[in-house]
This record gives C-alpha cells, sequence and structure tokens, in this order.
C-alpha cells in the first residue's frame, strides 16, 4: 500500500512538503495549547475574544510586513484600494473563519483536545461534497471510500467498549456542544474551499501575501462586530482584558494561531482543501501522544483504532489524491511558491 503512494501528485514541489510539515504542527500546538491556557476547571482566565482579535491583527502585521519587505508601504495601500472588490470576496470565508476561531474554544472547553480533533474530521464528508461543487471536479470511489473511512475512524473514538450498547456514550450530556460542533465544522469546510477557490480561481496572480491582508482587515472588522454584539470594545481592550491575554501562555498560544492562519493560505493555494483534510491523521496522533504527556488524558484502545483507521485512510487517499487542475497553472503555482514574494506585476489582478 504504501509503494502505491503517489508522493509528486501529493507534494508537486519541496515547497508543499515544509507547508504540509508547518501546517500539522501549528494545528497540533493549537490544541495543546489551548489546553495550557485553561483553568482547572476547563474554563478561561482570559478574554478569549481578546485574544482572538489580537491574533488577527498579529496576522495582518507579520502579512503586511512580509510584502513590505520587497515592496514600498505606500504600495500596501494602493493595492488594498485599487483591488476593493477583490478585498470585498474574502468578507464570507472571513466571517465563517471569525466564526470557526470563536466557536473553537467553546468546543475545547466541552472536550478534550484529541476528541475535539477527531470529532472534528467528521467535515471532510461535508468538504468532499462543497469541493465538488465549487470546483465542479467530481471525486473518484477510492477518494470518496477514503473520506468515509476517515469520517468512521472519527466516529470509533466514541464509542464505548465497555457498554456496546450506547455505542455514543462518550458524547452523552454533551448533545448541544456536539451540534455547536458540528455548526463550526460547517464553517470550516465552506470557508476553506471557498478560500481556496478565491486563492487559485479568482485571482491566481495576486501576491499572496496581499490575499492575506485582505483575509485578515475582513476577518478584523467581522470579529469587532462580533464584538460589539455581546460587550463593549472599552471593555474588550480594558487594561483588566489586556493584562490577562498578555502573559506567556495566551502570548505563545495567538502566535502559534497566527502561523497556522498564515500557513493555511499556503497550504490551499500549493495543495487542497481535501488533502487539508486528511492533515487531521497526522494531528490526530501527535495530539494524542502529547496530551498523554503533558495532561495525563488516557490513550483507549478505541483511540488505538482510530488512529490506525483514520491512518490507513489517509494511505488509501494518497494512492489517489485530487490532483491539479492544469498543468499550466500548476506551473505558475510552483513558481509562486518558491519565490513567494514574487510579484509578477507586482499588482493584485483586478476581478
Amino acid at each position: 500500500m504504501l509503494s502505491q503512494i503517489k508522493w509528486a501528485e501529493l507534494f508537486p514541489n519541496k515547497s508543499s512538503i515544509v507547508i504540509f510539515a508547518a501546517y500539522v504542527g501549528f494545528f497540533t500546538n493549537q490544541g495543546i495549547l489551548v489546553r495550557w491556557t485553561q483553568s482547572a476547571d476547563n474554563s478561561y482566565p482570559y478574554n478569549t475574544v481578546t485574544a482572538v482579535l489580537l491574533t488577527d491583527f498579529i496576522k495582518l502585521i507579520i502579512t503586511s510586513a512580509l510584502f513590505c519587505r520587497d515592496h514600498p508601504v505606500k504600495a500596501l495601500l494602493t493595492e488594498v484600494i485599487r483591488n476593493s472588490r477583490v478585498c470585498s470576496l474574502y468578507l464570507i470565508p472571513a466571517f465563517l473563519y471569525s466564526l470557526y476561531n470563536n466557536i473553537a474554544f467553546l468546543s475545547l472547553s466541552a472536550f478534550d483536545p484529541t476528541t475535539y480533533y477527531l470529532l472534528l474530521q467528521l467535515r471532510v464528508a461535508l468538504t468532499g461534497v462543497v469541493y465538488q461543487v465549487i470546483f465542479k471536479k467530481r471525486l473518484s470511489g477510492t477518494q470518496w471510500m477514503s473520506l468515509l473511512l476517515l469520517t468512521v475512524g472519527c466516529m470509533i473514538k466514541e464509542m464505548d467498549f465497555s457498554n456496546l450498547s450506547n455505542l455514543f456514550g462518550g458524547l452523552e450530556g454533551k448533545k448541544w456542544s456536539f451540534l455547536l460542533l458540528l455548526f463550526q465544522m460547517s464553517c470550516s469546510c465552506l470557508a476553506g474551499v471557498y478560500n481556496e477557490y478565491l486563492l487559485k480561481k479568482e485571482s491566481p496572480s495576486a501576491n499572496i501575501f496581499i490575499q492575506n491582508v485582505f483575509m485578515y482587515l475582513n476577518s478584523i472588522v467581522c470579529n469587532m462586530v462580533m464584538v460589539m454584539l455581546h460587550e463593549p470594545l472599552s471593555q474588550t481592550f480594558s487594561s483588566e482584558s489586556l493584562s490577562a491575554v498578555l502573559v506567556p501562555s495566551v502570548i505563545i498560544l495567538m502566535l502559534n494561531n497566527a502561523g497556522g492562519g498564515i500557513t493555511t493560505s499556503f497550504f490551499l493555494r500549493n495543495l487542497n482543501s481535501i488533502m487539508k483534510t486528511f492533515t487531521g491523521a497526522i494531528e490526530l496522533t501527535c495530539s494524542a501522544i502529547l496530551c498523554y504527556i503533558l495532561f495525563g488524558i488516557p490513550i483507549y484502545l478505541n483511540t488505538v483504532i482510530s488512529i490506525v483507521t483514520v491512518s490507513y485512510a489517509t494511505i488509501l487517499y494518497s494512492s489517489n489524491p485530487v490532483s491539479k487542475e492544469e498543468d499550466n497553472v500548476k506551473e505558475k503555482y510552483d513558481v509562486e511558491m518558491l519565490h513567494p514574494l514574487m510579484d509578477r506585476e507586482s499588482k493584485v489582478t483586478v476581478v
């Protein structure tokens, strides 16, 4: 089976391997770091809305700095104004990601990191459907089989082997938390596939850091609106809120989240949303091991079976992955990733 893995189709260039590894690293760390910042009762001793909003500012600052490393500061403002229509297209994924990031804190309060990541993989089936609709590309039988196996592997984690009459005993008493997680998954897959569409179809020649600036400007606006819906901004940025957030553990969490967000754009541009869902197999294994070491969360038999199942699903998908759309587009992406700061016309394509 391993000999049948199509490495060249999975990773079209060396940059994609680095991006894949970075993506897995950032998002494995995310669940661990969120757990680290929780109190003993799984609550948060800081304002999570403030943390999410500050994270978006960090992403915007980092992305703008990377663009300005090879371009004048004036060019950044010029591109944003000139391509306001492109910027407005990012409002949809920004809003969905904003919901996803804010709900993630609630989900991780209800589930341990390993369970959280396993349940989160239920989004893969929905991602497959959305991917087919948006990109008008039918998935093969093998690809759908791997997606279904991945879903089954996630469900196995919640089986109570000591009571087979209640296979989902792990979800008992968490009905609303599970429904909230389902909504979070929907936001994630819709935002991911639509973001990939914007990167590849609407403005494929745009400098990727400019596109990230568009995303984070919209994210900040969306998060500001969400904040004002339930508390005044003065409370969000009060000295008390800021002092609770600006501690080493939360700062590390925000920096890790910022790194993961920026890496996601490179992942979607050079790889695809379907492969993005399969990174969960690696995240799952790493999360289970790290949670056992750091927090003493036990690894039960169903966790082991689940890890084996999703790992097999990943290998099965790797033998027949979703390929790049067209060869000429692939070549353009390869050049972009080898020289990520290159802007062939020093302008964002107007759509």
